[in-house]
């Protein structure tokens, strides 16, 4: 072989590597690249996501500012009307104007927001068993489960370690569980804690489409009377009023307003008429999803000059 034809050979393979050696740059150039676009993408997506649950917090802060607009207006009666909202009355029984409270627009997204009469619940700390038994009994739970319930919302409240015959203390039951905490031995301050006592269930307390459940039920701020112009049938039929009460008091709500005042008849039921106490459910939505959600628990103070509220509980969600 001529050394010509060797030098052609060796130009071409080098050529060969050469075309090899810029071919694999660009590959990684190709890769680097498109990690670096899909870098941006994410990021792109974060800041994106960030924004609009700074404008959902916002617009769930705006929806419970228009809420508590409603709570302080001179009207010391309210009532749960037909479409299950609650509507604010005069001592003259005159209904208020609701402001619009679905999808109300603002700069950035729409608004929403639900008031429920937190005095229409029932207070699982002042309420004896009996009546935790009877609400739980309202909501389809099996008798085995409702006796574990009751007994160990009783062992949760009291201040001593000795469990009921069905309850639950810290050392024979919560710290022994994979994630082992105490039981409170005080009064809940908050009606989540249900669901860290034995017995109560996710399904039990937050309910299903079909039936309701404890946390729309029951409260943990009232002052322990029950509100019968806003109470509803399983609350009512807790407090052991008849199915034919229950009628006659829907019936009247339905036809004549809100009580004015307690019936003789409903005397010492724990029954009242009015409510310092409200629960607001509020949401900001932004591109047409929900970006935020707050819960609010708040008390109307008349004392104060213009009338405000103190805010019990606050839970971002």
């Amino acid at each position: 072989m001529t050394s010509a034809r060797v030098a052609r050979r060796r130009g071409r393979d080098e050529r060969g590597f050469a075309l090899l050696i810029v071919l694999l740059v660009l590959a990684l150039v190709a890769v680097v690249g498109a990690e670096f676009a899909y870098s941006m993408r994410l990021e792109a997506s974060a800041v994106r996501a960030y924004k609009n649950g700074i404008i959902g917090t916002h617009l769930a802060e705006t929806a419970l500012e228009q809420a508590i607009r409603e709570i302080v207006a001179d009207a010391p009666l309210v009532a749960e009307d037909d479409d299950g909202l609650v509507t604010f009355y005069t001592a003259d029984r005159r209904a208020l104007p609701r402001l619009r409270r679905a999808k109300a627009e603002l700069v950035g997204g729409l608004y929403s927001y639900r008031i429920t009469d937190e005095e229409s619940r029932l207070n699982v700390n002042t309420s004896p068993p009996d009546r935790i038994d009877r609400l739980l009994l309202t909501l389809g739970v099996d008798k085995e489960v409702r006796d574990t319930i009751v007994d160990s919302i009783q062992d949760w409240r009291d201040p001593n370690e000795e469990h009921r015959a069905n309850g639950a203390e810290s050392e024979d039951y919560y710290l022994k569980l994979p994630t082992p905490y105490r039981s409170r031995n005080a009064n809940l301050e908050s009606i989540t804690e249900l669901l860290q006592i034995k017995g109560i269930s996710p399904a039990i307390y937050n309910g299903s489409k079909d039936h309701p459940g404890l946390a729309s039920l029951v409260t943990v701020r009232s002052a322990g009377t029950v509100n019968m112009n806003t109470a509803g049938p399983a609350v009512l039929t807790a407090l052991g009023l008849s199915t034919a009460e229950i009628t006659e008091i829907q019936q009247s709500r339905r036809n004549s307003g809100p009580y004015p005042n307690v019936p003789g008849k409903f005397g010492g039921r724990n029954l009242g008429i009015a409510t310092r106490t409200f629960r607001i459910e509020a949401e900001g939505v932004v591109d047409d999803r929900v970006a935020a959600r707050l819960t609010a628990i708040v008390q109307k103070r008349t004392d104060l000059d213009p009338p405000s509220v103190l805010v019990l509980e606050w839970s971002p969600r």
